[in-house]
């Protein structure tokens, strides 16, 4: 059986329903694993709309992404993605495997975006570009200012304390302090 007409169906290791994608993407990268994994968003599940996205790595660093509702690879079929809880099913497979699927170009990602676009963790961004093949990643003055910002949690942990602290006050201006949930 083929998954998604270009990978044949590896060995199943895990499988969560309440994935989170960092996790999931650190397990990868910490067991070195060369298989892929599908990731389907918690919302797609119950609404039946196949919102999944296969990505393949090598030795736990990503390759390819593929997004078969939109026929999109790459870049665009992480973008497709939405939302922070997946069902996660991780597959192992032999490298010969997946040769054919990760020479088609049209589908590989920069090892480094499911790091930023999925994640923007930083320190899981440093753990896979050390051990990424140097050939494989984009060189460093590529890398876009949004893709920079996000990588960057504490810039965005920053902005989030500013925001709440922006929204306190406006409420405690309007009178609406009783209003604000403690756990936000």
């Amino acid at each position: 059986m083929l998954v998604d007409g270009h990978i044949p169906e590896g060995e199943l290791r895990r499988s969560r329903t309440d994935a989170d994608v960092g996790e999931t993407l650190s397990d990868v990268l910490d067991r070195e694993l060369t298989g892929y994994v599908v990731f389907e968003p918690q919302g797609s599940i119950l609404l039946g709309d196949g919102e999944r996205a296969v990505v393949t790595f090598e030795d736990g660093v990503p390759v390819l992404a593929y997004h078969p509702a939109s026929d999109a690879g790459g870049d665009d079929a992480l973008d497709a993605l939405s939302g922070s809880l997946f069902h996660a099913a991780v597959y192992e497979l032999p490298p010969e495997d997946l040769a054919a699927a990760h020479r088609v170009e049209e589908l590989r990602v920069d090892p480094l975006a499911p790091a930023r676009r999925l994640v923007g963790d930083g320190a899981l961004v440093e753990r896979t570009r050390e051990a990424a093949p140097d050939d494989r990643l984009t060189p460093e003055g590529e890398t876009s200012a949004v893709e920079a910002f996000l990588a960057d949690a504490e810039s965005i942990e920053a902005i989030r304390e500013e925001a709440r602290a922006e929204a306190e006050s406006r409420a405690a201006e309007w009178g609406l302090s009783e209003q604000l949930d403690d756990g936000a």
